[in-house]
This record gives C-alpha cells, structure tokens and sequence, in this order.
C-alpha cells in the first residue's frame, strides 16, 4: 500500500542572517534584559501581556557579589495612550516593530480616531550592576497623511504591577496579601511615583522624570501563566499596582519611568543617557569581535552572548540560561569558547580564575547556588576547563599558564596538574581512570545528560565524550611539559585514543557508541556497550580525532536520525538493543526498547525528564555537528559550505521566543517548539 506523508521542506541558504528591527514578531514572543550581576527583566513584545511566571519588568539579585536566586518587584507594565480622551492600550494589535536589543525598542501606532494616528517609541534596558530598569516613551513625529500628533493633546497612562517573592513562586490575592502589599506602599514625596518597602533590604521604588503619579490601588487576579500550566504547575497569577501614572507626552520629547531596587536612585542623567551608553557599548562589543557588517547573525549572537556574563567577586561567571538557571560549571566553561570568539577574552580569562580557584583534588563545581559549591556531581566540567585554558591561551600567549587563581599560589598550569592526578587516582566523588584502557569511568548522572529522579540517562561508565575531553587534556600537559604522574602524559593519551578506536566503533550501524556501561568497579573490556545513537560522539570529529571513513559514516548518521533546524536530537528515533528503562515513583514510564521521546511537555517526573535527553533536541551541541562535519571531508569546499549552511538554519530561532537569543531546546519532533530556557549561555556561544 502506498503511504503518503505531508511535510514542510526548508532550503538553507548559504549563510544565516538576523533583521535587527523585527516586524510583526509572533505575539508570544519577549525580549530580554539583563544588568552584569544576575538580575533581569522579560518584557513581551504584547506590552502587558505575560506567558510565564518569570516574565518580568525586574527581578533583582540582592547580592552585590555573586549570582542568587533573583526576586521579582514587577511583573509587568501596562500602558494606554490618552489622544483627546480616545485611549487605546499599547500592545500587539498596534505594534508595528520590535528591535530587540539591548535596548529593547518598541515601535507603536495608534490609530486615535478621525484618521489620526500617533507614533510611540518605547525603549527599554536595564543599569549595568544596577537592579534598575528603565523605560522612556517618545512620541515622534513622522511625515504621513493625515499628520495630526502636533494638534493633540497626548498622555501615556501607565500601571506597573508588582509582586514580592522568589523567581520560582507567584502571588496570590488574599487577606495576608492585601495588608502585606497596600501597607507597604506609599507615594514618593520627593518625585512622582510610590514606594513599596517590605523590608529594610527589600525595597521597591518606581517613579517618573515628568508627569503626576496617582496613588489609587488595583489588583489583577489570575493572570494565565500558559507555559507553566503546560507542565502540569500552577497556571496563573496575582499583581498588584499600587497606582498609575499620567505622563503629558510632546511631539519629539521623551518621558521615563524608572523601577529601582537598589539602596540608592540612578541621577536623572544616567536615565537620560542609558540608551546611549548602551549603543556604545554594543559598538565595542561588535569591533571585539570583529564579525564584518554583513555577517548580521554573527554580530547579533556577540550581543546575546554578552547577556550571560555576570560578576562573581572580582572576576566573573557566566548565567548558564534565563529565566531560572544560575551559574553552573560545565555551562559557563562550555559557553566560554564562544565567549573567546566573540571578542571576551578578558572576561573568560576572569572565568577561568573563578573555576580554578574551585578546583579541589580533580573535582570542580556543578552547580554554583550562590556562595555554595558543594555538588560536584560533574565528570565533565573540569575536562572542559582544560579545552578553554587551551583555547584562550592560544589567543594571548601561554603566560596564561601562569596566572594564579588562589591565596594557595595554586597557578592555571597546577589546576589542570591537579584535575589530571585527580581522575588517574580516582577523585572523592567517584570519578576514576580504568587502569588497562587509560578511559575515565564517570558515575551516574555526572556528564551534560544529568537528569535524576527519575534517571533518564544515567550514563554510568565510560561516556564517549569524557574520553575526548580526556585525551585533549593530556596532550595539552604534555605541550605545557607538566610533571607526568607515572607515565608520560602522551603515552597515556596514545591509549586512551586506541581503546576510543576499540571498544567505541559500531562497524555495522557505522557510528561511535555513546556509552560503555558498566557499574563501580567495572572495567572497560567488560562493559556493555550501548548501540543508542546519541550525539555525543560528535565531539571527537569535531576535535580532529576521529578522521576518514569512520568520521564521514558517523556524520552521515547524524545527519539522517539527529539533525533538525538549528538543533541536534539527543537520541535517534530507532529501535535498541540495550534497552533503557525509566522508572518514576516506582512505575515504568517509557517503552525500553524505544526510548525515543518525541516532545518536551507536560508533568516534569513523567514525562519531561524522561525526553530531555532522549530525543529533545539540543542547540548548544548543533555548531559541533557542523564542526564534525567539515572535518570529516577534510574541510573541502562543499564541506565547509554546507558545514555554514546547516548552521544557518538556527537564524529562525532568533526570530522566535526570545528574540535575539537562541533558546535551550526543541521539541525532537516536528514543529520543533522551542522549550526549555529561551535564552541560553552555551546555545549562543
């Protein structure tokens, strides 16, 4: 019987592109804004309008000194334009573009009755190490028939609702809450606005530089949060405002209204000057990283990746993802190689200091909660700081080596000693080297594929990728001459290679195993070896150290089972013969032989976990393929142009979701909806 199959086809061209004024932007879409020290605002691009419980005008971090969880002040803004008495809301129906930033620019008109329209710019951004977001309306003249703005009499209304608590909870109106939020809120005396002040350390103003501010309460109740009812969580909202504003607009004047959580006001001046200094700022970042105008997609990933870089003490860290991670180690030091290519090289050189200053007997952290780095379940992260040692090394001088991380004198070169000894001696959170092959055996739940509770891919063994990162790490202290431990480092790493080539190649499928299972204890000769066609693998091409025949059969099959635009599959939807079961709560939740998962929804233990890593689709592992695949036909001419082709097909992305950002992950299956973080670290860079 003939089957008959309809589907899209998309043709890449030959390099990608972004349009830095977007025109007419899905609805659900938002931009985001960030401020250097982890704070952050997400406004949509439907002015008001909020998807998620993380959306926000400002969620601040209170620590001066590290990232922590951050606390949303405002949830939203809600604007009117008053024409003569004929109001209509600032929002998507009369949107006509989006520049997504930084600054975030709004480009509205209003039709205000007999024919009349009215232009509004709203620029947004946030002070760089201030919890401070600022937005400035102008209304501007432009030459259209009929021309009418300069005869009206045009004022903004304005309404910022406000919540108070951790990003990760929403509010709700009852009696606590009504005396909670009007008894802490008051007018300004000193300008136009309120205050709201909970705490001594916990205080909230929002003001305007013109206008009158009017101190008259309203609640909004069950604002629908879609994205979190669609895993199952708490569906809507409560805000509350303590009043609105009532901002007389001129013809090319501008009138800003500030959200500030911190212990003192920016001066007027800085308001005025924030775009500005903003576009200055963009323009040094751009010469850094030296993409030639035409190459808008490239330019506008240096901005995105720029976002993610945060202070951690005096030097700096990296915000794996917004809205909800923090900092984590294999994250930042992931995104850090394409922080060094756009130009950030001092940024990553600080980095690098930071997570050295971590590194004790061979571990370094997973995830960094503020001042706290006590898990350390990553076989990964260390390996990976050795790549970006190497890498940014090779664009200041080899002095880096030298740098000191710590009061114990410890220099860069020491670290990458210590983590080396680490894994051959076996470390204190269960990594160790097998003895005959020279592989690294990892615990479970310890590489990038680490969900947990329930397991969906717990990895125990030998994961291919620990024995790429591995091998780049000894050939590196071989170059530097360290100290070997027993025997020389370029011997060790001459085996290791020999027992990837051995125990790793499937000959019939013609890919590399993801996986050499096998529990504590277990040696590599007598793993089980996983047949599951993951992208993992990818990375020893990419690296040079797979070549030839095996590298072009191993990319083809990437190319046929894991490639979809601009992501990388996690698991091939094929059949396997390992079979991988997933249990939560004590029930089997998936079909063993075929884990492939083809979407990324609903309740997080049941279905969620179970597909993060088995079939979502994954941006950060994407530029790897198309890394792998030049490789492995030697960079020919072809090669390299579909290599740049492939990776065009992620300039869509940055057209969706978080405009401007390249988001966490896709659903395996098409439409391929992006899901996850829609601003991630290691995704842009």
């Amino acid at each position: 019987a003939h089957q008959h199959v309809k589907a899209l086809f998309r043709f890449l061209a030959p390099a990608a592109s972004f349009q830095t004024t977007v025109e007419t932007p899905p609805p659900d879409s938002l931009v985001l804004l960030t401020n250097g020290r982890g704070g952050m605002a997400r406004l949509g691009v439907d002015l008001g309008r909020v998807h998620s419980k993380y959306d926000c005008a400002l969620a601040a971090n209170f620590n001066e000194n590290f990232p922590t969880d951050r606390h949303v002040f405002a949830k939203r803004v809600r604007v009117w334009l008053n024409a003569d008495g004929f109001i209509t809301a600032l929002n998507a129906q009369n949107l006509v573009s989006i520049q997504p930033g930084p600054p975030a620019v709004w480009h509205f008109s209003a039709k205000v009755g007999d024919q009349r329209i009215v232009d509004i710019h709203l620029t947004a951004d946030m002070l760089d190490g201030k919890n401070t977001t600022v937005l400035r309306f102008e209304s501007i003249w432009r030459r259209r028939e009929p021309v009418a703005t300069g005869a009206l009499n045009v004022s903004l209304t304005v309404r910022v609702d406000i919540e108070d608590r951790n990003f990760h909870g929403e509010s709700h109106r009852n009696s606590g809450a009504e005396h909670h939020f009007s008894s802490s809120s008051s007018p300004l005396t000193d300008k136009s606005g309120f205050a709201f002040t909970p705490a001594p350390d916990r205080q909230l103003r929002v003001f305007s530089d013109s206008g009158f501010y009017h101190h008259q309460a309203e609640w909004s109740e069950k604002i629908p949060h879609p994205v979190e009812q669609s895993r199952g969580q708490v569906g809507a909202g409560d805000a509350y405002s303590p009043g609105w504003f009532e901002l007389p607009l001129t013809k090319n004047k501008s009138v800003s209204v500030v959200l500030c959580a911190d212990a003192v006001d920016p001066s007027p001046e800085l308001v005025q000057e924030i775009a500005l200094n903003r576009l200055v700022e963009n323009k040094l970042a751009l010469n850094r990283a030296k993409f030639p105008e035409e190459d808008s997609f490239g330019r506008q990933l240096a901005l995105a990746a720029r976002q993610f870089v945060v202070k951690r003490g005096s030097g700096k860290t990296v915000i794996a993802g917004y809205p909800w991670f923090l900092d984590w180690g294999r994250d930042s030091l992931i995104a850090a190689r394409g922080l060094l290519a756009a130009g950030l090289v001092s940024d990553v050189t600080e980095l690098l200091i930071t997570f050295g200053r971590f590194v004790e007997n061979g571990t370094m952290p997973n995830t960094i909660h503020g001042g706290d780095a006590s898990n350390r379940d990553t076989s990964d992260a260390p390996l990976w700081f050795g790549v970006v040692c190497e890498e940014a090394a090779q664009l200041l001088s080899e002095n880096l080596y030298e740098l000191i991380v710590d009061t114990r004198g410890r220099s860069i070169a020491d670290v990458l000693r210590e983590i080396a000894v680490g894994y051959l001696r076996g470390t204190p959170n269960g990594i160790r080297m097998d003895a005959a092959s020279g592989l690294i055996w990892s615990p479970s739940h310890f590489t990038w594929m680490d969900t947990n509770h329930p397991a969906g891919t717990p990895r125990e063994g030998y994961p291919i990728e620990i024995q790429v990162l591995w091998i780049r790490l000894l050939r590196q202290l071989e170059r530097l001459k360290v100290r070997s431990e027993t025997e020389p480092w370029s011997d060790l790493a001459k085996r290791v290679e020999a027992s990837l080539q051995k125990y790793f190649w499937l000959e019939k499928p013609g890919y590399f195993s993801d996986l050499l299972i096998g529990g504590p204890g277990r040696s590599a000769a007598d793993a089980t070896v996983d047949d599951a066609l993951r992208s993992n693998f990818l990375l020893a091409i990419s690296f040079g150290l797979v070549t030839g025949e095996r590298a072009q059969r191993s990319v083809g099959a990437a190319l046929r089972y894991l490639v979809v635009p601009g992501a990388l599959r996690t698991l091939a939807p094929l059949p396997v013969t390992v079979p991988l079961a997933i249990y939560a709560h004590g029930k089997l939740i998936n079909n063993p032989p075929e884990p492939y998962w083809p979407r990324y929804e609903g309740d997080e233990d049941t279905r969620r976990k179970p597909a993060y890593h088995n079939g979502t689709a994954w941006t950060w592992t994407f530029p790897i393929f198309c890394e792998a695949l030049a490789h492995a036909w030697d960079f020919s001419p072809a090669a390299v142009a579909a290599a740049k082709s492939y990776l065009g097909s992620m300039e869509n992305l940055l057209a969706e979701g978080c405009l401007g950002q390249i988001p966490e992950i896709l659903d395996g299956d098409a439409p391929h909806q992006q899901r996850g973080c829609d601003a991630q670290a290691w995704g842009v860079t």
